[in-house]
């Protein structure tokens, strides 16, 4: 079975494509090939598109129909997923698969060796679907050079790309293995292996084409000389050509948006349609429904600090400022307000609201405001904010960068302040509530080609105190075609997770967590948290983790035990026999290099199986991420089965960036090409290091400009 998560990320793309004009297209600007990725139409290219982009792509050229997401996450790094639907041959028989066509997944990667220059061309090496069947998989190495409105590429392909064969394998003069290419393999046993014994093996074949920007600004023609001969194609489904030359025009609708036309094999219809986005440099959309920031009272107040209604001033800073007060203290002439932050992604713009609330209620004899963020109880960061400079600031009399050295971020005192004059302690707020909608997809099983639920969630917590609290989630099946459900993977392993199927279609009501929390700081850099209950759909149990996260320095380290069992399939309060102890390690590490942060976990999975996970994440200055990650156990590949290893994809991205409100949400893209049993990890609700993430300075630095906001 193969699983993704797409609704949520699909909403800010959608977003960000209304209304928006047709662009003056520059020479520089790039469009999408019909596998996803920047390319002509069959062949790949040099190009890259800017870092943060993402591409949702669909073309069909019979009897292939290709859908595609493609992730920037480096400007000299391209990824591709993609799914192909072959309309004319069957998934499976019939009893299994009905009359559903054959869908084949891949994996593409663009790896740009150096950029273009006055003289030499860029240069780009690739591969196309580099694990599983490898039906369509080819290698290449492409060069492209720009002159004037003329893109003009070339390459070498291997494989699929270079099927027309017409080159000797220049790699054959090293190794006579080189000039035998091992043949694809529809057997799904071999789902998700990398296979690197394909690699640049085979006949070799020239391909290459031009791209030219017409003096409309919107349209643009693509010539290319096809390096496939469609006689060698997968299934036994070969297709006639009666030319090599492909032609094709892209119209680009939008900054957003580009439709595509084309005739490709001399014979056969090209329709494709890309929906693309850069998140990883859009700016917050501008916030219509966010009430203004407080403006400069007309009488500068009066008011002492220990005279004021506190009351009101943190229901401002609650309203305006996102703060939900908690406790409102001073020291001389430094006040302290302690409070978790509710509304605003970016903490800049916080801060500075609070800070012109603070500078309005009060009269002389404060200095310094000094914003306390929590988080479920835990002090995670202290801002402070000199006020004379802040209000220089909003006068225009101080530039942004001098005020930047007059802000202070510290690591929170210890909870114990007796050097501090309590002036207002918060009632606890108890409970808090809302319903959502949730969309479960389930893509490219043998079942169906899409499998899904709306789900209609009730999200809650209960605070008995600051650090002790109750959560759950209630979840309602609005609507599905789970019917449809009915193949269950073959496992060497304990089902801990390719039980999925009955999860999914048991119950319409389901308790998916159900779990009672204790978060403590433990010391100034030390952090706490135990938790039991129903811990997530499949398991419950409970368990405890502590994290040393030394403030200021770019590491962190974690670990984590949990004693669970496995749950019954209606998600209620049933238990079947399996249980087991699971739990890691983990050291966070930022590694300076193009803002990416390794995660490196190792212990044992709900398997039983030891071993390590590594994540690789890249980190942009909006707070959008971008990740890979692969985990390695004990396991044989034998023992677990199709995929050999468990690995996949994500993407996070904050609502921020198109909602005209402001929100901490984020939606998030998770593509697992696979769910088998091993290299499991329990799906905790919490982990302290995410609990924490106010420590990383790099959302208040890199929009630092929002503190006037």
């Amino acid at each position: 079975m193969k699983r993704t998560r797409l609704a949520q990320c699909l909403l800010p793309l959608l977003g960000l494509t209304l209304a928006a004009p047709c662009p003056a297209q520059s020479i520089d600007s790039w469009t999408q090939g019909d596998y996803g990725g920047v390319g002509l139409l069959q062949t790949p290219t040099a190009r890259m598109a800017p870092a943060g982009e993402f591409s949702l792509d669909i073309n069909r050229t019979q009897p292939y129909t290709r859908y595609g997401i493609s992730v920037q996450p480096f400007s000299w790094l391209e990824g591709t997923l993609r799914y192909t639907n072959i309309s004319n041959r069957r998934y499976g028989p019939e009893s299994l698969s009905g009359d559903q066509s054959y869908k084949d997944k891949a994996v593409d990667v663009k790896l740009r060796l150096w950029r273009e220059s006055r003289w030499w061309p860029a240069l780009a090496i690739g591969a196309r679907d580099v694990g599983g069947t490898s039906l369509f998989s080819g290698e290449y190495v492409v060069a492209s050079k720009r002159f004037g409105a003329f893109d003009v590429s070339m390459g070498l392909g291997w494989g699929y790309i270079g099927a027309r064969g017409d080159i000797h394998n220049p790699f054959g003069w090293i190794d006579d293995r080189f000039n035998t290419r091992p043949v694809p393999t529809s057997d799904v046993t071999h789902a998700g292996e990398v296979n690197a014994k394909h690699f640049f093996r085979g006949p070799v074949a020239l391909f290459g084409g031009v791209e030219y920007q017409t003096p409309w600004a919107p349209l643009r023609l693509k010539l290319e000389y096809d390096g496939n001969n469609y006689q060698h194609e997968p299934k036994d489904n070969n297709q006639k050509q009666d030319s090599p030359f492909n032609l094709g025009l892209v119209y680009r609708l939008n900054d957003n948006v580009d439709f595509s036309v084309g005739v490709e094999r001399g014979n056969t219809a090209l329709l494709g349609f890309t929906l693309h986005a850069n998140f990883g440099h859009a700016s917050p959309a501008p916030k219509l429904l966010d009430p203004p920031p407080e403006l400069a009272p007309g009488q500068p107040s009066t008011t002492p600090p220990d005279k004021a209604d506190w009351a009101a001033i943190s229901q401002r800073l609650h309203d305006n400022a996102g703060y939900a007060v908690s406790q409102v203290s001073r020291r001389g002439r430094e006040l302290y307000v302690t409070g978790e932050q509710e509304r605003f992604y970016y903490p800049a713009e916080g801060v500075g609201r609070a800070s012109r609330i603070l500078d309005h209620a009060l009269g002389p004899g404060i200095d310094w405001f000094t914003l306390v963020d929590t988080n479920e109880g835990l002090p995670v960061v202290q801002t402070s904010v000199h006020r004379e400079p802040f209000k220089q600031l909003l006068r225009h009399d101080k530039s942004l960068t001098d005020f930047r050295r007059s802000v202070q971020r510290n690591a929170p005192a210890t909870e114990a302040a007796p050097s501090r004059e309590v002036l207002y302690s918060a009632p606890l707020k108890k409970y808090q509530g809302g319903v959502s909608l949730a969309l479960q997809k389930n893509i490219g099983g043998p079942d169906a080609f899409v499998l899904y639920r709306l789900n209609a969630n009730y999200d809650a917590e209960y605070h008995f105190t600051r650090h002790l609290w109750l959560s759950t989630t209630a979840q309602f099946d609005l609507v599905d075609n789970y019917d449809k459900f009915t193949y269950d993977a073959p496992s060497n392993l304990p089902r801990v997770r390719t039980h999925v199927r009955e999860y999914l279609t048991t119950s319409r009501l389901n308790l998916p967590n159900l779990q009672l929390n204790y978060a403590r700081r433990l010391a100034p850099d030390w952090y706490g948290m135990i938790y039991g209950g129903l811990l997530e759909s499949m398991y419950g149990g409970a368990g405890g983790e502590v994290l040393y996260r030394p403030f200021g320095l770019p590491w962190a380290v974690s670990a984590n035990v949990n004693w669970v069992r496995q749950r019954g399939f209606s998600q209620h309060f049933g238990f079947r026999d399996y249980h087991v102890v699971t739990g890691h390690v983990t050291a966070y590490i930022k590694t300076g290099v193009q803002d990416v942060l390794a995660t490196v976990s190792a212990g044992r999975y709900l398997a039983g199986d030891w071993g390590g996970t590594l994540n690789l994440s890249r980190v942009f200055d909006n707070g959008v991420r971008m990740g890979v990650w692969a985990t390695f156990t004990n396991v044989s590949r034998k023992q677990f089965g199709e995929g050999s290893f468990d690995k996949g994809f994500y993407i996070s991205i904050p609502f921020d960036l198109m909602m005209a409100r402001s929100t901490r949400m984020t939606a998030n893209l998770v593509w697992q090409p696979l769910i088998r049993d091993g290299g499991a990890m329990l799906a905790r609700r919490y982990d302290l290091y995410g609990l924490t993430s106010g420590r990383d300075p790099r959302l208040f630095d890199k929009n630092f400009e929002l503190i006037t906001q």
